[in-house]
């Protein structure tokens, strides 16, 4: 052992899985929440640090750190150079205003209330993770319902802000901490969710760098398998299967999903969607072949995560072969994987069947058969055809794809008439 050496925050790092890097950013974001200005740490001050070169970070620093960890100085192994200010107890501070992992852009732009502050007397156990718990399942329902809202994004950061504020409320056990993390994780999981719904990359891969950090906190397998497997998503919508394949790939390299045959399904499903991203006709057939095999052997009654239980079944299988098939072009499998998910989803699943709908339309439609696929359409109900941003997307493809293929029939009448009659209904 080194005598130099920090080995409590070295111990704490190796602990979260940290590296040198990855802990200067989470420290440079909670010295812009104290501060108002980003700091400016590399991993050479890290290194720093657990040298033990460093017997003490700078104020807003130690401060910053002590957010991140939630631990104190001593914890982890360093000496104060003086005693901090007291805040002004007629000043609310800038850490309670946003936690470290607020995310300042997201809370800006969602108009994020602060959270209320707990006393730093309190006790936070279970129960506090158990009610932020509901407000997940809260979150995910909305989901469902609606998909892709910024108000759902803008709700999730605001959640997380709350989980990790909660962190420096008052004491609590190693096992509450990391429930913690978890659950901040699993809310900016649904805001990176949401904003892919939505179409809003830009806002997604911020999303998704924050809920990383968070997931590499908790050490939460199943969050970590939930954050990448949407960012492979995320990439395949935004025209980049490479970087979906290695995003997805993460996902699917979790010691879970070898132990768990529907976390395996899931990822070898997304996969196979990725696949015909590429263009890999062989591949989409053997992924979606492995994918239903697996789903076979999972046991249904195992306990899993609700965002897991609540989508994912045999109509999430088909729906992500229905969209891998219509991008091969291959209209007939499509459409019949449409129907089979339309016949299997669950009565809350509005949005997928939204979705669905509008995929179907497109199949049908393809092979010709403007009629089934012009009366499929209208079937799309009217607050997803003009709300989520995706229906509205596919709609609109199905218009330009309709004047194309049966150009001033009765049919192109008919569904411009019934799209006019939606813009202008009161």
């Amino acid at each position: 052992m080194d005598p130099g050496r920090n080995d409590a925050l070295v111990a704490w790092m190796d602990e979260k899985r940290l590296g040198s890097r990855e802990l200067a950013d989470l420290v440079n974001a909670a010295v812009g929440e104290i501060t108002g200005r980003v700091g400016g740490l590399d991993d050479s001050n890290i290194r720093a640090w657990r040298s033990g070169r460093v017997r003490c970070p700078k104020g807003a620093q130690l401060r910053a750190l002590e957010l991140v960890s939630g631990l104190s100085a001593a914890d982890l192994g360093f000496v104060r150079r003086a005693r901090l200010p007291d805040p002004d107890p007629h000043q609310e501070p800038p850490v309670e205003r946003r936690t470290f992992l607020a995310f300042p852009a997201a809370a800006a732009a969602a108009g994020v209330p602060p959270p209320a502050s707990t006393a730093s007397t309190a006790r936070v156990g279970m129960s506090d993770v158990a009610r932020l718990h509901q407000r997940f399942t809260d979150i995910i329902a909305s989901d469902h319902r609606h998909g892709g809202q910024a108000s759902i994004e803008h709700e999730a950061v605001r959640l997380a802000s709350e989980a990790l504020l909660l962190q420096k409320s008052g004491t609590a056990s190693q096992r509450v901490r990391t429930n913690l993390y978890a659950t901040a994780a699993s809310f900016m999981s649904s805001a990176m969710w949401a904003a892919i719904d939505g179409r809003r990359f830009g806002d997604a891969r911020n999303h998704l760098r924050h809920a990383a950090q968070l997931a590499e906190l908790s050490g939460d397998p199943a969050i970590k398998f939930r954050i990448w497997s949407h960012a492979g998503t995320m990439y395949r919508h935004r025209g980049s299967p490479a970087e979906a394949a290695a995003a997805n790939n993460v996902a699917r390299g979790l010691s879970l999903s070898r132990r768990d045959p529907l976390f395996a399904s899931l990822g070898l499903a997304r996969h196979a969607a990725i696949h015909a991203a590429a263009g890999e006709r062989r591949a989409v057939r053997r992924a979606f072949g492995q994918a239903q095999e697996a789903m076979g052997r999972a046991n249904r009654g195992d306990v899993r995560p609700v965002w897991l239980t609540a989508f994912f079944d045999q109509a999430e299988l088909d729906s992500l072969a229905l969209s891998a098939y219509l991008t091969l072009g291959d209209w007939a499998t499509a459409e019949a994987h449409g129907h089979r998910c339309l016949a299997a989803l669950r009565p809350h699943m509005h949005r997928s069947k939204a979705i669905t709908t509008s995929r179907l339309a497109l199949a049908q439609l393809e092979q010709g058969d403007a009629e089934s696929a012009v009366a499929t359409a209208m079937r799309v109900p009217a607050d997803a055809a003009s709300r989520h941003p995706r229906v509205v997307g596919m709609l609109d493809t199905f218009g330009r794809r309709l004047t194309a293929i049966a150009p001033h029939s009765a049919h192109e009448a008919a569904w411009r008439e019934f799209t006019t009659r939606k813009d202008h209904a009161p």
